[in-house]
């Protein structure tokens, strides 16, 4: 399960470069022929975009590495961090340069010119962007199953997935702002509209850079696996017929791997060798039903 979802995020991290060095191309040549400073937030944009699918990839891959000494639990946080990073290049290299530059048009305009460029590119790159997208939600698909959606964005631990899909919807969103705000920049002849147009796709940027940053960071700090996994330990737990109480359990997501500890309350009167016998076929069982599950350590005990 944890190799097919790594697959699945590989997958649609490769839809989103190759369609957003595409679109980046292809607006920035519309950007010089027609001077739009939507068309310009947008290129700048789609280039940041193409940037950040090679640094979440690169995460993708140095996750992957084995344990060694000084890393015991291996590398797989090393996904977060790259994801962090480019939420934050999307707050500043996105938002924060697109507002600056409709900020700038808003005070010094300047009229667009071959409007009808800028709008068959961006109409082109809206498809793009869509098949992208559409990538993106059938790998999701393929990896929360039966889980509604909502449910799955709230809860996964795949960080690289969530920034891909956050970065789709900017994507998506901002495109079709940049089409109606250089349409009635074109149709008034009023420059204004393109100026404004670049700073609500900067707001845009931000707010989902922001959510981003937010849903990482409580990656980076540490958090539990995902409930799905949590319940399944749990029920593997209690199936055991020697195992009469479960103190409690601790689980660590680190990228795609899982780590557990639990404590629980054997039967009284079992000798050592049978307790341990015991322990190692639990552990076996867990990781039999849970891929996952990478490290479990359970500690036998009378009290918590």
């Amino acid at each position: 399960m944890a190799n097919s979802t790594q697959a699945s995020t590989a997958r649609a991290i490769l839809y989103a470069f190759l369609a957003n060095l595409g679109i980046a191309l292809a607006k920035s040549w519309a950007a010089w022929l027609t001077g739009s400073g939507s068309m310009l937030a947008e290129a700048i944009h789609s280039y940041a975009d193409s940037g950040n699918q090679v640094l979440l990839y690169l995460g993708l891959r140095q996750s992957d590495r084995a344990a060694d000494s000084e890393h015991p639990l291996g590398y797989g946080k090393l996904s977060y961090f790259w994801s962090f990073i480019v939420a934050m290049l999307l707050f500043s290299v996105g938002g924060l340069f697109s507002v600056y530059e409709g900020v700038h048009k808003l005070n010094h305009p300047e009229p667009i010119s071959m409007a009808w460029v800028a709008l068959l590119v961006l109409g082109i790159a809206v498809v793009l962007e869509a098949s992208s997208l559409m990538g993106c939600l059938r790998e999701i698909r393929h990896i929360r199953g039966e889980r509604p959606f909502a449910e799955w964005l709230r809860n996964t631990r795949n960080s690289a997935l969530v920034v891909v899909f956050g970065e789709d919807i900017a994507a998506l969103i901002g495109l079709l702002l940049a089409f109606v705000f250089v349409a009635l920049a074109a149709l008034t002849g009023n420059p204004v509209y393109d100026a404004i147009g670049s700073i609500c796709i900067g707001i845009v940027l931000l707010v989902i850079s922001v959510f981003l940053v937010i849903r990482v960071q409580s990656l980076l700090v540490g958090r539990s696996a995902d409930p799905l996994i949590q319940q399944a330990i749990a029920d593997v737990i209690r199936e055991q017929p020697d195992i009469e109480e479960i103190f409690n359990t601790i689980t660590l997501q680190f990228g795609p791997d899982t780590m557990l500890a639990a404590k629980i309350r054997l039967k009284a009167g079992l000798d050592i060798d049978t307790a341990v016998a015991l322990i190692n076929v639990l552990e076996e069982q867990l990781k039999m039903r849970i891929p996952e599950l990478r490290w479990c350590f359970v500690e036998p005990d009378t009290v918590d």
